[in-house]
């Protein structure tokens, strides 16, 4: 077995998650996909326009892993969306990991701190969507028995005809707790104290590229917390429901506003509203 930390490609211009449920829906996907073969999930986490893995697993299966996974949540979002082939192009990069010195701390540490740098959190355990809150807890995890669920909840938990373990715990917010499935006990064998799992967040690449780029000043709000009032706030300002029936100069206003009410940055309001990076940047202008 071998450790891979996989990766995403960063979506410029659109986002994997709109809204809470799309996280559960992938959440209880790791799930179903972890046990379906011979990967073991370290850490992870799910950001609105990427995900990162550290799993440990034969190397035949590292990419039939996230592929899978892209395809079954895929399938979600094209149901629930009509978006076709929305991850299909989403590049995957993969990187062999090391498990000698101190390249598995530093791994974790970074996809721990992804919410944190990102300006959503303060501590990584305050993050639902990962591995956030899984090692050290004084608290043990409560739910209900995957088992113990009706088959028709369990179908719908996992989008699948196929079943996780009976002994998987389903939280009160409907999704399939980490713990579950985590090798929690390898984490903690690896870091041995919380004071050195602390350490190796508070110093993560991830936190030094935060305060290495200024320009990047973080959001104030999650994507889908502007994703949910973009409705509203296009029909409050121009009387229209969609991006695609406003003119140049509409786009340019409703970004503006996007801009002062939300705190954002041209990144997130080019991911939320699905348009490039230059094209943002040509309508502020404009405005």
């Amino acid at each position: 077995m071998k450790y891979y930390f996989v990766t995403t490609k960063h979506l410029k211009d659109s986002v994997w998650f709109r809204d809470e449920d799309d996280f559960k829906v992938c959440m209880n996907a790791v799930a179903l996909i972890a046990c379906l073969t011979s990967v073991t999930v370290l850490a992870f986490v799910l950001m609105s326009n990427h995900v990162h893995f550290l799993i440990r697993c034969l190397p035949m299966d590292v990419d039939y892993f996230i592929n899978e996974l892209k395809r079954h949540y895929s399938r979600y979002v094209r149901n629930k969306y009509g978006i076709k082939e929305s991850l299909r192009r989403n590049s995957v990069h993969i990187v062999e990991i090391d498990s000698e010195g101190e390249s598995l701390e530093k791994t974790i540490a970074y996809i721990q701190m992804n919410p944190v740098a990102a300006g959503i959190c303060l501590y990584p355990n305050q993050y639902r969507w990962g591995t956030g809150n899984c090692f050290f807890s004084e608290v043990p995890p409560t739910g209900d028995p995957f088992g113990g669920l009706n088959r028709l909840r369990q179908k719908r938990l996992v989008h699948s005809k196929k079943q996780v373990p009976d002994n998987y715990l389903v939280c009160k917010d409907n999704y399939i707790l980490p713990e579950s499935y985590v090798d929690v006990e390898s984490v903690e064998k690896i870091y041995r104290t919380t004071k050195r799992l602390s350490y190796f967040q508070n110093t993560s690449s991830k936190i030094k590229q935060k305060l290495d780029m200024e320009e990047t000043v973080s959001p104030h709000f999650q994507d889908q917390v502007i994703l949910s009032a973009l409705g509203d706030l296009m029909r409050a300002l121009f009387r229209k429901d969609t991006l695609t029936a406003l003119n140049e100069e509409e786009k340019g206003e409703l970004l503006k506003q996007i801009k002062y009410r939300f705190s954002s940055n041209i990144h997130q309001m080019a991911r939320v509203v699905g348009l490039e990076y230059d094209e943002v940047v040509r309508l502020l202008d404009q405005v």
